[in-house]
């Protein structure tokens, strides 16, 4: 089981943006020292929900400060973003970084970026597929032509090239590519090109194992080995927050997320006035309390090992700033290495 942490860079109440980015950089830093699996980087725009506005730039500083750890964007959002510089960009990373990059992508939301950006709403809503086919033939060719709908240019060759990565194998060709789903059409895109699942952390395990199972029908079904079919390495996003009982570690999070969660997804604005329905924030964070590995160390490693059980995932990317604080979240990140992942293996 591999298990890592996923950072927001969230901007809780009282907060400023520096003391947040460095509390975004300091848990990757620990997630290291304490023999996490990897950190998946989170990208959002004009929002205290999370102020990390560019996921391969935060991927870029913590590949440089790390040794081991596999460095991941969850997700780099792709209709705001030209594929080919995004292709560049994870090029660039996989190469230098000897293989340690993982590039997840996403189609975002419907929000005031694709207006800043100038896609605009059709690049988010129908987009995405052309953007990405775009970005995987980048990573898979020498030399890439536009002839899309949105993205049109001459024949161009691929530098820097992903798959002259040193003393690096087959495996290592182009850098993994994982593609964020929270809708059947999402989970069968991924599924016809091979990409394994970013799946959410409002998911539970029934939700997430149906998702699994489409995505296995579809990928099959569209001709892919079952072999590879059955080792697709699926990422899960949970909350995570370690205590000695488990009334502790709730509290812990029950006392701060709703804060910052109010405050984060009220600052969001639609590219086009849609309305918008709004999670209660307490009702919120106890069901993510109830999904994930919240509690004692036994109580997190059962709950880990209940959803790669039920769902065949393996791969875990969680939430350890739930609590707002620095040396809280050190403090975390430090017991989900040294006391919860010794129970897993």
């Amino acid at each position: 089981m591999r298990v890592g942490t996923f950072v927001l860079a969230a901007q809780f109440p009282g907060q400023g943006q520096g003391e947040t980015l460095h509390r975004a950089v300091r848990s990757a830093e620990v997630a290291e020292e304490s023999g996490l699996d990897s950190v998946w980087l989170a990208e959002h725009h004009f929002v205290p929900y999370g102020v990390c506005p560019s996921a391969v730039t935060l991927a870029a500083l913590l590949l440089g400060r790390t040794q081991r750890i596999r460095v991941g964007t969850a997700v780099s959002v792709l209709p705001t973003a030209h594929p080919v510089a995004l292709g560049e960009q994870a090029a660039l990373l996989h190469l230098t970084s000897g293989g340690r990059f993982s590039l997840g992508v996403g189609r975002g939301g419907p929000w005031v970026d694709l207006e800043v950006f100038g896609p605009g709403l059709k690049a988010y809503e129908q987009g995405f597929p052309e953007s990405l086919d775009l970005l995987l033939r980048w990573l898979r060719e020498p030399r890439v032509s536009g002839a899309g709908e949105r993205f049109s240019f001459r024949e161009v060759p691929v530098v820097p090239r992903p798959d002259e990565i040193l003393d690096g194998g087959p495996e290592d060709a182009c850098p993994e590519v994982i593609v964020a789903c929270t809708s059947p059409r999402s989970v069968k895109l991924a599924a016809e090109r091979g990409l394994p699942m970013l799946l959410g952390m409002h998911c539970g395990d029934e939700d997430k194992a149906e998702m699994v199972a489409l995505w296995r029908k579809q990928a099959l079904a569209a001709g892919h080995a079952p072999e590879k079919v059955a080792a697709a390495g699926h990422v899960s996003a949970g909350v995570a927050q370690i205590a000695d009982r488990r009334a502790e570690a709730a509290e812990t999070l029950v006392k701060s997320m709703p804060g910052w969660l109010k405050q984060g997804l009220d600052a969001h604005v639609t590219v086009d006035g849609r309305h918008r329905a709004m999670r209660d924030p307490v009702a919120y964070t106890e069901l993510l309390c109830g999904l994930h590995p919240v509690g004692t160390p036994r109580l997190a490693a059962d709950r880990l090992a209940a959803t790669s059980e039920r769902t065949g995932i393996t791969r875990f990317a969680l939430l350890v700033e739930g609590s707002g604080d620095l040396s809280a979240t050190e403090e975390n990140v430090r017991r989900l290495g040294t006391e919860v992942l010794p129970l897993l293996t």
